[in-house]
């Protein structure tokens, strides 16, 4: 797996020197949409509102738009331009009791892996983390933005957990916060037992994904049924000549062996001819010589 990012975490003049692997993986149900009528692949093309092109990635940029509808076109390297203090360092702010942090501001999760010359600072670092019950906010440029984020110990390793900044988060306005609700006292009693009586410990294996369960089932029920359609010619074309590349390759990679064989047999009758050669030129000296 490779590290989505490389630099060190910085405290003070100390610097511990770390890798961040994506920690998380959302696992998606597999299905993709497809024309009903054939099966055919539905793909989500870049297409320009202006002339209806369809747009290459060599061609895309950032735009800001304003409220008159003009727009800021912004290059990479306009981007390559700003600064980013932190681009190589994971700078530490503060520590703090992870209780403090509502969960609403974590983003992303990153394991952190420390490089061999920073292994008894990141073990020390554990440590102090663990011990003390506290993670450290810290200030990183990821994925061509700076974040805030908070470093935590989960299984005796550093954990990055990227945070969103406070305006990114919404302030919910609803109806019913506007209203006069009354609950009573026994009311709450009765919830608050209801709670505690169903109350235990989390343990993540005991829940599972019970549709994605049921997708594999009800697909494989229409594999089983042959209750499947064939896609349009034109893929089956560029699946053929997939197929006719892969086996091209192939046959090729079976003729090579051969064909050095063939060669180095070739090779050795001319060296056995030119010996027997180079045998009667000696012999026809010698008798000329005697002569």
């Amino acid at each position: 797996m490779r590290s989505v990012w490389n630099g060190t975490i910085r405290l003070g003049l100390a610097n511990i020197p770390v890798k961040a692997y994506g920690a998380t993986e959302e696992r998606g149900t597999g299905l993709h949409h497809v024309h009903v009528t054939d099966g055919g692949r539905v793909r989500h093309r870049r297409v320009c509102e202006v002339d209806g092109a369809e747009v290459e990635l060599a061609e895309l940029a950032r735009g800001y738009v304003l409220p008159g509808g003009e727009t800021v076109v912004l290059t990479d390297d306009d981007l390559a331009g700003l600064p980013l203090s932190s681009s190589r360092a994971m700078d530490v702010q503060a520590f703090a009791q992870v209780e403090e942090i509502d969960p609403i501001y974590f983003a992303r999760t990153y394991h952190l892996e420390p490089e061999p010359a920073g292994v008894k600072s990141y073990v020390l670092l554990v440590e102090a983390l663990r011990r003390s019950g506290r993670v450290a906010v810290v200030r990183i440029a990821l994925r061509q933005r700076e974040s805030l984020g908070v470093v935590r110990v989960r299984d005796q390793v550093l954990v990055l957990e990227t945070m969103l900044w406070p305006e990114e988060v919404r302030t919910p306005d609803f109806p019913f916060l506007y209203q006069d609700v009354e609950v009573s006292e026994r009311e709450i009693r009765d919830a608050t037992e209801l709670v505690e009586g169903l109350s235990e410990k989390f343990t993540p294996a005991h829940y599972t994904d019970g549709y994605r369960a049921a997708l594999r089932a009800l697909v494989q029920a229409k594999i089983d049924g042959n209750d499947m359609v064939q896609p349009a010619a034109e893929s089956q074309r560029e699946g053929a000549a997939d197929l006719l590349s892969a086996l091209r390759t192939t046959l090729a990679d079976k003729r090579l062996p051969r064909q050095r064989v063939e060669r180095a047999r070739a090779a050795e009758a001319a060296a056995e001819e030119a010996k027997a050669t180079a045998r009667k030129a000696a012999r026809k000296s010698r008798e000329t010589t005697k002569s």
